[in-house]
């Protein structure tokens, strides 16, 4: 007669896991559906009084359920120009003319402001698109203003002036238009190609020493990379665009972020590097971050593409931030802390300085600003 044999801890940790891997895939929308998405799942949004979710039930689908094809909706702002408080970002205003960001980044940062229009901040946040048809037209109105004041306006903050959308509305290229019109000073962070399309803008406003440029790059690996951002542009056509702007001479550097632990980290120096060699004149770099909603997409994510790494990953995650998924304190949330963090600072200023990415770029000049003309909608009595 067998006896039997209680299992092991290590055996129940195990099993444990694998519950929790099971339970973590059921959640997921099946890959077929979310082909260049990002998020792995669609949770309603947490404003929401009702909550959604998806489940086999046992009974086989009447049909198979479609993709999820980007919708777009319009909107018309009543401001463009958004300010900030920060103190550890190097701007205090900024403009996104789109709201959601099809690029499908599942560490993007700005995932949890979709739910305050009602969505979820997975797969909605990369498919329901917001356009300010505006946008041109409200920034005129705001620079023509009586008591504005002229300071740098970021573009890229919140997301990519330069995704999918923004083929066919061209609201980041009237947005330039404006500012070589009015000599006002911008800056713009991008991950895609497109951007090259306003080269001829760009260049114009860098003579007047008016714009810089901030290139992101998270890996030099193809496939990482499709995996990482599935609509922004390959590392070659990055690459590229670096190239193209420093050959124009407008001002470019690259953005290593972010950087995740044991998937992208070890790229760092390559990253560099690589731009340096295409003309790229300085150099930063930000550690992921996970706020909100965003730190259950980004362990879905390792689950779908790196399901043998999800507790490596987040355990250097949270060695960074002081045992926990996210740190929002300032001067610490970009940088995190530990002996982890600290290495990947050292590593950052030792590149940066080796391939000569540490000098500081020319400030943008502030003193050129002309208010453009607006129309007078004041009739005349006579």
């Amino acid at each position: 007669m067998a006896l039997y044999q209680a299992p092991s801890f290590e055996a129940l940790e195990k099993l444990s896991r694998s519950r929790d891997a099971d339970l973590a895939r059921r959640e997921l929308v099946d890959p077929s559906r979310n082909r260049g998405r990002g998020a792995q799942s669609n949770r309603s949004g947490r404003f929401e009084r009702q909550a959604r979710e998806s489940f086999d039930d046992g009974w086989n689908s009447v049909e198979t359920l479609p993709q999820f094809e980007t919708v777009e909706h319009i909107e018309r702002a009543k401001t463009i120009i958004t300010s900030n408080d920060s103190p550890d970002i190097g701007f205090d205003r900024s403009i996104n003319a789109y709201r959601g960001c099809e690029h499908g980044c599942s560490y993007c940062f700005a995932r949890p402001s979709h739910a305050f229009l009602g969505h979820s901040a997975g797969i909605e946040f990369e498919r329901d698109i917001y356009v300010k048809t505006n946008a041109v037209e409200a920034l005129r109105a705001e620079l023509g203003a009586k008591n504005y004041r002229v300071k740098p306006v970021a573009m890229g903050t919140n997301t990519d002036p330069y995704q999918p959308a923004e083929r066919k509305h061209k609201l980041t290229r009237g947005i330039l238009e404006v500012m070589l019109e009015t000599r006002h000073p911008v800056t713009i962070t991008t991950k895609s190609a497109l951007l090259i399309r306003d080269l001829d803008l760009l260049t114009e406003l860098a003579k007047l020493r008016l714009v810089k440029v901030g290139i992101s790059m998270t890996s030099m690996d193809h496939k990482l990379s499709r995996k990482m951002e599935p609509r922004a542009s390959s590392p070659a056509r990055r690459l590229e665009a670096i190239r193209l702007l420093s050959e124009a001479g407008v001002p470019v550097s690259v953005l290593a972020s972010p950087m995740i632990p044991a998937i992208n980290d070890m790229e760092l120096e390559r990253i560099l590097d690589a731009a340096a060699a295409q003309g790229a004149k300085g150099a930063a770099m930000i550690l992921l971050r996970l706020p909100g909603e965003v730190r259950d997409i980004f362990r879905e994510w390792l689950l779908r593409h790196f399901p043998d790494r999800v507790r490596h990953v987040l355990s250097l995650v949270r060695d960074t931030r002081n045992g926990k998924d996210y740190d929002s304190r300032w001067g610490t949330r970009m940088t995190g802390e530990g002996p982890y963090a600290t290495l990947l600072t050292q590593r950052f200023e030792k590149a940066r300085e080796r391939y000569g990415l540490d000098a500081k770029l020319p400030g943008l000049r502030s003193d050129l600003f002309v208010a453009p003309k607006l129309e007078d909608r004041q009739m005349s009595l006579f």
